[in-house]
């Protein structure tokens, strides 16, 4: 498929636009703008009211103002590096205009004596007399139809001015096609959103404030755009990996009863919803893509028991993937008494198997003997080869990225995917992260899970914490005490975590033990497995342990200048505490005096244990692309659309891409030829290329 001829205009370069020149054309690449299409979408941020007053004299200084001048006398300066002043009058009141570093014949042209001038620019007071320094505009009376009554202000980099700007977008504009309608009829109408063309004319023609607001009607069009054209590409993804021919896997529930009858509670509503997604996915004739999201707690093992359970009773197998060999370790010993509970045969592969044990364990993974695989990334090896693989189940999704996805699809015939993570994600970004695969949320605590009891301490108290800390450890509790990252420097972060430990063990003896980045991962390993042995009480880690590590005993957690973490960080790190029967204490230790944003990231954890609200505030605090690190999070950078006012907008274009693709896969209809340009005119090769193998 090649750029249709219509868009030809806004893909030259950028050269082609009136006013750019080689160098402003190379400064503009500093804004994103490499053709002129990109100019479209590059809105002004702000305006300056320009309408015409009769005097300066109705305004109440500082202000802009523009009014129809006659020029007086000029007053070239005395000494060097004085300002040039020229006298005006308008209808009511003499002023001056100010110029520095000005060149007298330049301004004599511009502005004649005798001669009547439209001027616009901010107006002071200086020792009571109006001043106009360097106006932004000098026009001649017949020229005034050039000045717009609202002039927009566009964001700006070095090299290039405002009015260079301006006098680009204009051209881009001139250029706009009139295009095909892409958006749903009875959508566009409900909105009360204008027609493309319209759109891209009036962001850039704002008649007042109103028009710079997300919600105006035109910006509202062009942020939907945006978010539509993403959302089908990822939905041409999605049909694309389920149109991999999916295996029909029906279970027969009786070894997902005998798990329930072992278990002292039933599930959640929450858990059993998701088995019920799941389960009807797995049986259906189209693979599963699935994301199970669920905070801290809520349960994902037994979904994720469920779901491989399923897989058994249908005659297959399932695997279930962790990050580090620790999780995977961790999963291993959370599913086996539930697994001996069913009569299933479980077993673990990691990068630690060796020879026979390893040659025997493949073996009995190859002849179907095992009937669920626990491992590491070692489970995607060449020799590992399964009977009749039909789940996989991938812990933790951020580990993993989408060609991970599929190289693990690929080992089985046609095996059905889930991804849990415990991150809670608002629904926005889980749509523009996730929005290839369907999504199953667990938002309901299981019982017996006690509530996290959280303080705000500060740092002057560290010694009542360590005494604190002393009567816990005797009573035979076991406690995390994280020490922050400071300045990304490992090293540092090794000194502070080690005079932390060196600090904690002289207070409390040699039941102390220190977990940092800089150790070798089979050192890490041991520490971890001493506590999870309490054969250590204390463990100081550095951020480390925040993923996944279980251990029940542990109900204290300290967290040492918490107001330099994240709140989904923070959360996370919680989240260790609180998984046994003891009450549970987190400690947020912070430096006095807190910021704005650290009272208020604290005081929230403090207030709520609900890792989807959590997460909210963490989006309205930070912005989207800071909350999963865009660059690693492949989150789009959207131009228009702003994720955390425009939420809503990004669930109506997931559905109508969705529908219209069930519609028409090919995107041959009318409409589907609209989308086709979008997706050109917004970059999403991607889907371009997605349809053109179709």
């Amino acid at each position: 498929m090649s750029r249709p001829p219509e868009l030809f205009p806004l893909f030259a370069d950028l050269e082609t636009l009136e006013g750019v020149g080689p160098k402003t054309a190379k400064a503009m690449a500093g804004l994103g703008v490499e053709r002129p299409k990109d100019l479209l979408f590059l809105l002004p941020h702000s305006g300056v009211d320009r309408s015409r007053r009769a005097s300066v004299r109705d305004v109440v200084p500082p202000a802009v103002v523009t009014v129809e001048v006659t020029v007086g006398s000029h007053f070239p300066p005395r000494q060097k590096g004085r300002p040039y002043r020229v006298a005006v009058k308008d209808s009511a009141l003499e002023f001056q205009l100010v110029y520095f570093h000005a060149r007298g014949d330049f301004l004599s042209r511009l502005l004649p004596t005798g001669q009547r001038r439209i001027v616009s620019g901010r107006v002071e007071l200086f020792d009571g007399i109006a001043q106009m320094v360097h106006p932004d505009h000098v026009l001649r009376p017949e020229e005034a139809g050039d000045l717009p009554e609202f002039e927009p202000v566009y964001p700006l980099v070095a090299g290039v001015t405002q009015k260079v700007l301006a006098k680009a977008a204009q051209a881009a504009v001139a250029r706009a096609p009139e295009l095909a309608e892409w958006i749903d009829g009875p959508l566009k109408r409900r909105e009360g959103w204008p027609d493309w063309h319209a759109a891209v004319q009036a962001v850039h023609a704002p008649e007042s404030a109103a028009d710079l607001a997300p919600a105006a009607a035109a910006r509202a069009r062009l942020a939907y755009d945006e978010l539509f054209a993403h959302q089908v590409t990822l939905a041409l993804a999605r049909m694309r990996a389920r149109r991999g021919k999916g295996r029909a896997s029906v279970g027969t529930g009786v070894l997902q009863r005998k798990v329930l009858d072992s278990l002292p509670y039933g599930p959640t509503g929450a858990q059993s919803r998701a088995v019920g997604e799941i389960a009807a996915d797995m049986a259906s004739g189209l693979r599963m893509n699935r994301l199970l999201q669920g905070d801290v707690g809520a349960g994902k093992t037994l979904v994720a028991l469920m779901a491989l359970l399923v897989a058994v009773e249908a005659g297959g197998q399932g695997v279930m993937m962790a990050p580090t060999e620790i999780l995977a370790r961790q999963h291993l010993e959370g599913l086996r008494p539930l697994a001996e509970a069913a009569g299933v045969r479980l077993d673990l592969l990691t990068g630690r198997d060796k020879g026979a044990e390893r040659a025997a364990k493949l073996r009995a993974l190859a002849e179907g003997e095992t009937d669920i695989l626990v491992g590491t990334h070692a489970v995607f090896q060449k020799d590992v080869q399964f009977h009749d693989l039909r789940l996989a189940v991938i812990d933790e999704q951020h580990r993993f990225g989408v060609a991970q996805r599929m190289e693990l699809g690929a080992k089985g015939a046609a095996a059905d995917v889930l991804v849990m993570t415990a991150t809670p994600i608002p629904r926005s970004l889980a749509l523009a992260s996730y929005g290839d695969m369907d999504v199953s949320v667990l938002d309901e605590k299981p019982a017996g899970r006690k509530p996290v009891k959280t303080v705000m301490v500060s740092t002057q108290r560290l010694d009542e914490v360590v005494a604190h800390l002393a009567r816990a450890v005797a009573e035979g509790r076991q406690a995390y005490w994280v020490c922050p990252l400071v300045e990304d420097s490992e090293t540092v972060d090794y000194a502070s975590a080690e005079a932390r430990f060196q600090h904690l063990r002289a207070a409390l003896g040699d039941c102390v033990g220190l977990v940092h980045g800089q150790m070798p991962p089979a050192e890490k390993d041991a520490a971890m497995a001493r506590f999870v042995a309490g054969e250590i009480s204390v463990l100081v880690a550095t951020t480390v342990i925040e993923v996944g590590v279980n251990v029940p005993n542990a109900s204290i957690m300290v967290i040492e200048r918490a107001e330099i973490f994240g709140l989904a960080q923070l959360h996370q790190l919680r989240g260790r505490v609180g998984r046994g029967s003891a009450e549970s204490t987190c400690l947020l230790m912070y430096q006095a005096p807190l910021s704005e944003g650290g009272e208020r990231r604290l005081t929230t954890l403090r207030d709520t244990e609900d890792g989807f609200r959590i997460a909210e505030e963490d989006l309205a605090m930070r912005g989207a692309g800071d909350l999963i690190g865009t660059a690693q999070s492949g989150l789009p950078r959207f131009r228009v659309a702003d994720l955390e006012r425009q939420s809503a907008l990004m669930e109506i274009a997931q559905s109508d891409a969705r529908r219209l693709l069930a519609e028409d896969p090919q995107l041959e209809s009318p409409r589907g030829r609209a989308v086709r340009l979008l997706l050109w005119l917004l970059d999403q090769d991607r889907a371009i290329r997605l349809i053109s193998v179709g």
